[in-house]
């Protein structure tokens, strides 16, 4: 049973130069890191007025991030796969030992 969801991957050029699918992985990457890097400067806010201009930056950052990861993926450059319900029931049996393993 093939789980993999995946479009058909669009062929770039291969060689030294970098191409449509490099720039895009690297702007995913920069995009990921920035992410990251505003929600702890969301969390570190001084005053409800940089809150908010902050969080606007957040956002777009959020938003183009995600959109270059569907455009990534409408080129067949990212897959995923489809999880049965025993490989989830699965993963949450990990984390749920995981969790307790916690408490303890």
């Amino acid at each position: 049973m093939n789980n993999k969801i995946s479009n058909q991957k669009k062929e770039v050029p291969t060689g030294i130069a970098l191409n449509d699918k490099d720039y895009l992985t690297l702007l995913l990457s920069t995009l990921k890191c920035m992410e990251k890097d505003m929600a702890i400067v969301l969390t570190e806010s001084s005053n409800e007025n940089l809150y908010n201009k902050y969080k606007k930056t957040f956002d777009s950052i959020s938003e183009y991030q995600r959109q270059t990861y569907e455009l990534m993926f409408k080129f067949g450059w990212y897959s995923l796969e489809s999880a049965t319900k025993t490989k989830i029931d699965s993963e949450l049996k990990t984390l749920a030992n995981e969790f307790s393993s916690l408490n303890n």
